[in-house]
């Protein structure tokens, strides 16, 4: 397996986390304190990524101040995915609840979006280097999966929807990695940085705006600060030992 058959099988890892997280999500019983657990350690999670990943890669461009405004749209881009969300919502006649919980799919498809396009540019220049990557995606994504399916279905969204909502998280790394493929590999260097660092923009705002708000929206519990350490950490090792 070579090229991008490759890149697309190593993309499908971190989307089977995320789906398995999503099925989790619906075999069990999800109270609202493990709904928040699972949020805290998510967004330490999706913090992580931005904080280790993405903005230290950003950074290596030069001028470093374009990949910098970069981060700052990525906030401006989260603006508009609420407002399409708003759009969305007013048009289905659907309840303010749900705001929340489709904003963090947003937002966990925006952190598998820029794993695609990791694992994309990182399988063109060494295919070991994509697959230590995509692998170590995995443990960090299924949180994630579990969080966004939970709160779908304390909104109360149907679980046929929620069910194909989790398998669609295969589409944005998919396409991710095949921008990272086949657009980003020629494009200027300051572009493919910009473009890490305006997800990561987005995904810093999707965890203070979201994430957290909807993991208080309920009972918390006192762990919640350590599960967010925890998530952090975690990718941190996989960073480490698998990066």
């Amino acid at each position: 397996m070579q090229g991008f058959t490759l890149v697309l099988a190593l993309a499908a890892l971190p989307a089977a986390g995320n789906f398995l997280g999503g099925i989790a999500a619906e075999l069990f019983k999800v109270s609202e304190r493990v709904l928040s657990l699972a949020l805290h350690l998510a967004a330490g999670t999706v913090l992580a990524v931005v904080g280790l990943e993405l903005m230290p890669e950003a950074l290596t461009g030069n001028p470093p101040w374009i990949p910098i405004l970069a981060f700052v749209a990525g906030g401006v881009f989260f603006i508009g995915i609420e407002r399409a969300i708003g759009f969305i919502r007013v048009r289905l006649g659907t309840g303010k609840e749900t705001a929340g919980p489709l904003a963090i799919f947003s937002g966990v498809s925006l952190d598998l979006f820029s794993d695609g396009v990791m694992i994309g540019t990182a399988t063109v220049l060494n295919p070991s280097l994509g697959f230590l990557l995509a692998l170590g995606q995995v443990p960090a994504d299924l949180p994630e999966g579990f969080a966004a399916g939970a709160s779908l279905r304390r909104a109360g969204v149907p679980r046929r929807t929620r069910i194909l909502m989790a398998l669609s998280f295969t589409l944005p790394i998919l396409l991710g990695a095949t921008i990272g493929y086949f657009a980003l590999q020629n494009a200027p260097e300051i572009i493919t940085l910009s473009v890490l660092a305006l997800t990561g923009g987005a995904l810093t705002s999707v965890v203070v705006e979201e994430m957290i708000e909807e993991a208080h929206e309920g009972d918390t519990s006192l762990l919640d600060p350590v599960f967010l350490t925890a998530g952090f950490a975690l990718f941190a090792l996989i960073t480490v030992y698998l990066g």
